[in-house]
């Protein structure tokens, strides 16, 4: 009797050993093991799959001014006409009011240039595709393709001929408004740092204010 109960002893440790070496140790039968932990669920590969998907979700979420070309080369400057008595004039250090890229406005900058000439706002889709833009500053006269002799009207149907943004060269666009006016080009150093933007195009002189001592 002795002899029985001590076999039927080790068949119960047998069989809740292996009852407990079926149970689910993290491995979930594919040779991947996850784990649970606070910034989300890994694996044996090292993959966080929370961290991924904010990851993605960040590199997804590039600025609306990714396509600014905010420096410019200062061609345009050569064909304009100077202003002849600016409110601002070429050297001047002056504080941006206009918020038309992130870190332009409260910036101090340095007037590089100052032409009297028409200012638009224009609307128009991208040649590279994308979402149409709306009330575009600043858009020159001397920037429409085959522009007229006379500044147009809002309603005109024009051809941009610069390339402040990516795709805005060659786009067909509608004139929003207009006025005559004085356009600085300025260089200025982003609020916040970065690199310094030189001959950016354009602000007008509503857009700028004297910085002060």
């Amino acid at each position: 009797m002795k002899k029985q109960l001590a076999v039927l002893g080790i068949a119960a440790i047998v069989a809740l050993s292996g009852c407990g070496n079926s149970g689910n140790d993290g491995n979930n039968g594919n040779g991947t093991t996850n784990m649970n932990t606070p910034g989300g669920t890994n694996n044996t590969n090292g993959t966080n799959t929370n961290n991924t998907q904010n990851n993605n979700a960040q590199s997804g979420n590039a600025g609306d001014h990714a396509g600014m070309n905010h420096s410019g080369s200062g061609e345009m400057a050569k064909v304009l006409k100077q202003a002849a008595n600016p409110t601002y004039k070429v050297g001047s250090k002056v504080i941006i009011n206009a918020d038309h890229m992130p870190g332009m406005k409260d910036a101090e900058a340095t007037v590089a240039g100052a032409f009297d000439t028409t200012a638009y706002t224009v609307s128009y889709t991208p040649t590279t595709g994308g979402d149409p833009v709306s009330d575009h500053k600043w858009v020159i006269h001397e920037e429409l393709k085959d522009a007229a002799s006379t500044p147009y009207e809002p309603g005109a149907e024009v051809v941009i001929d610069a390339d402040h943004m990516e795709g805005m060269m060659g786009a067909k666009a509608t004139i929003d408004s207009a006025e005559q006016t004085t356009v600085y080009m300025l260089n200025y150093t982003p609020v916040g740092g970065g690199e310094l933007v030189k001959n950016h195009m354009w602000v007008t002189e509503d857009e700028i204010s004297t910085k002060s001592n």
